[in-house]
């Protein structure tokens, strides 16, 4: 099966970088840059086969790795700033003990080895074997050159920021995922407009995750800190905005090109399949952090803002998402203009307005411009082990862009989901821009 597959492909390339860490180097920066690609890399496989992890769930673990890893690094430095204080309800810290050595490496894949077990707790015997291998090999990697007192106290310390960070997300409301996050009982809207079941598996016959707008956000203050304006009324009238925004999906669909297509396909991120959208984000992040040769600090600053700007846009969506309530294209169409009609995409079981895809990819796009600038030229290559060849965009805005009207492509999402969803992320990422990651003085 393909998770397995990719599960064991991740432990080979983290085996890889392990060889690669040369005795006497773990506390290099070098080496702390390698244990973090090494859980990354093996979490982005974790979200495929782990059953919970629809896409907000996804966002909540990779906002709650990327604190531990900045705070796990920051504390060694003089530079960065803890987000304790600035982040709802995280309070102070543990400190290193003054005067003390420590090794960076193991510091942090103590913080990491904790973090992701606890978090992907409940994945499958491939996934805990995958764990296990590389918790074993990085232990030997990172211990490697050091003193016992040395080993000892630098793991411990990541442990300690590890339970930290963890005891804070327990209470989040966001913690415990039953039934893979479709509730056993939930009253449907009624209306014309609302959303109704476009799945015919049973457990689907209840909308995903309908309290997750409820659950603590990260920088915003509030679920509906990005509030939206309702989307075009409902209408049945051919000639209403409504019914042309519907007609727009159908006919887009219909006479896609060869590009359009390609770019539905690529955007999709289907859970189960992928690492989820809000993976498909964090892939991005590493592949720049790659590309640009980036320091263990910039890294774990990029993780943290956008882990935490895509914990945020999924809230701040789902939270608007429950509001309007909105039916899905797929419904409107075949109830008023062609009762054959498919989408080239699966649609998701939950309400339609506003799109998800779009606030987090907005959000995301807001952080990473923020982080490495405007007209930021990178290429896309997280989909090519799936056989998608990887793509080119000149800004993170552009490939935030494609992948909203990829909904449209795809044939689940009206137009002004997609446009509405982008403004909202752009809202929900200066709350994470506006964080304090540095001394002052100290831009990087």
């Amino acid at each position: 099966m393909r998770p397995v597959r990719k599960a064991l492909a991740a432990f080979a390339l983290a085996a890889a970088l392990i060889a690669g860490l040369m005795p006497g180097a773990s506390a290099s920066e070098a080496a702390a840059l390698d244990v973090l690609r090494t859980w990354y890399r093996l979490t982005l496989e974790l979200v495929r086969h782990t059953p919970t992890y629809s896409p907000p769930v996804a966002s909540r673990s990779f906002a709650y790795l990327g604190n531990a890893v900045f705070e796990a690094t920051a504390s060694g430095r003089d530079d960065l700033r803890s987000l304790a204080g600035q982040l709802n309800a995280l309070d102070t810290l543990p400190e290193r003990e003054a005067g003390e050595t420590y090794d960076e490496a193991a510091v942090l894949h103590a913080a990491l080895e904790i973090s992701v077990r606890e978090l992907f707790g409940n994945t499958g015997p491939t996934g805990q074997r995958a764990m296990d291998a590389i918790s074993r090999r990085l232990n030997e990697a990172v211990g490697d050159g050091l003193t016992d007192d040395v080993r000892k106290r630098s793991l411990d310390y990541g442990r300690a920021v590890a339970q930290h960070i963890l005891a804070w997300s327990a209470d989040d409301g966001g913690a415990v995922v039953e039934n893979m996050g479709f509730p056993y009982a939930y009253e449907l809207g009624g209306e014309p407009w609302s959303w109704v079941p476009t799945s015919l598996v049973a457990q689907q016959q209840m909308p995903l995750l309908p309290e997750w707008g409820k659950v603590r956000p990260f920088a915003m203050p509030a679920g509906n800190a990005c509030p939206l304006p309702a989307p075009p009324a409902y209408s049945e009238d051919e000639q209403s905005e409504f019914h042309a925004e519907a007609f727009e999906v159908y006919e887009t669909v219909r006479n896609l090109t060869p590009e359009q297509r390609a770019i539905a396909r690529f955007w999709s991120d289907d859970p189960m399949l992928s690492p989820t959208p809000p993976g498909h984000w964090i892939s991005i992040a590493m592949q720049v952090i790659d590309e640009e040769n980036a320091s263990i600090d910039r890294a774990a600053e990029t993780l943290a803002l956008l882990g935490i700007t895509l914990a945020d846009s999924f809230i701040g969506c789902w939270d608007a998402k429950y509001e309007f309530d909105l039916l899905r294209p797929i419904t409107y169409i075949r109830r008023h203009i062609d009762p054959a009609w498919e989408p080239i995409l699966n649609t998701p079981p939950f309400p339609e307005y506003p799109s998800g895809h779009s606030t987090q990819s907005g959000a995301a796009a807001e952080v990473l411009t923020h982080l490495f600038g405007e007209n930021y030229a990178f290429g896309d290559a997280t989909h090519e082990d799936d056989g998608l060849p990887a793509r080119s965009y000149a800004s993170f805005h552009e490939a935030a862009d494609e992948a909203g009207i990829s909904r449209l492509y795809g044939g689940i999402h009206f137009r002004a989901a997609i446009e509405r969803g982008l403004e909202q992320g752009i809202c929900i990422g200066a709350f994470a821009t506006a964080l304090d990651t540095r001394r002052q003085g100290d831009v990087p």
